[in-house]
């Protein structure tokens, strides 16, 4: 069996002033603790301490000032995709709020790289939704699928900043799409998706694409509402 390494210290010590700043332990505009304190609370070394706070300032969670405290920065406003990969290790952090705000990004963008990937790959983006017919219906397996997808599409687009601004939250991504596809309705919506998007590529009709899954991601962002707040319901009849 291959064991995965142990984090090393700074790691820990990144995850952990992450939590912090996400629990309001030290909030945005706020600064750092000084680094000789700093380490004793993480129980690291100085230059363990130093590598950690030059990680977090390249993502966006501070700003090192030298002769000055370190500053808690605006990371929903000064932050990087580094902040939106992070968010996937934090999950207890991740409000409903948020889901939708990566539902609305996935709406403006999805349209565009569907077309795109059917402009330039049609055959190979049909090919692929071939598969997508006699799904497993399980949600783990549509959570995969569907991501596996969006990726493919993507790369197929041409355009990497699309594959990279996916990458940026592979993690949350499949973790929340187990949550969405655990009700069968949201399977059933995403096979009709799947059938509609083939039926573009055979066509090699990149408009139609472009249509499609733009009327399906506004479709799946308000079927996730109605779920949120009908969730809300039973607690609160509770």
């Amino acid at each position: 069996m291959v064991w995965d390494p142990p984090p090393r210290p700074a790691e820990l010590a990144e995850s952990r002033l992450i939590s912090a700043i996400l629990d309001g332990q030290f909030p945005i505009n706020t600064t750092l603790p000084p680094e000789r304190d700093l380490a004793v609370q993480l129980g690291v070394t100085r230059p363990t301490l130093r590598e950690t706070l030059q990680r977090l300032a390249r993502d966006g969670w501070i700003e090192i000032r030298h002769g000055r405290p370190t500053r808690v920065r605006d990371f929903w406003h000064e932050g990087s995709l580094g902040v939106l990969a992070a968010m996937a290790h934090h999950a207890k952090h991740v409000t409903p709020a948020f889901v939708e705000n990566l539902l609305e990004v996935r709406l403006a963008l999805a349209p565009a790289y569907a077309r795109l990937a059917v402009e330039r790959s049609a055959a190979a983006v049909a090919d692929l939704l071939l598969d997508y017919l006699e799904l497993e219906d399980l949600a783990e397996a549509y959570a995969e699928a569907d991501w596996h997808l969006h990726r493919v599409l993507t790369i197929a687009s041409g355009n990497p900043v699309f594959t990279l601004i996916l990458n940026g939250f592979a993690v949350l991504y499949t973790d929340l799409a187990r949550i969405y596809f655990a009700e069968t309705r949201m399977r059933r919506h995403s096979q009709r998706f799947y059938t509609e998007l083939r039926a573009a590529a055979a066509a090699r009709n990149g408009a139609a694409a472009e249509e499609t899954t733009r009327r399906v991601m506004l479709e799946s962002l308000s079927l996730w509402r109605q779920t949120r707040f009908a969730g809300r319901g039973r607690r609160a009849a509770r």
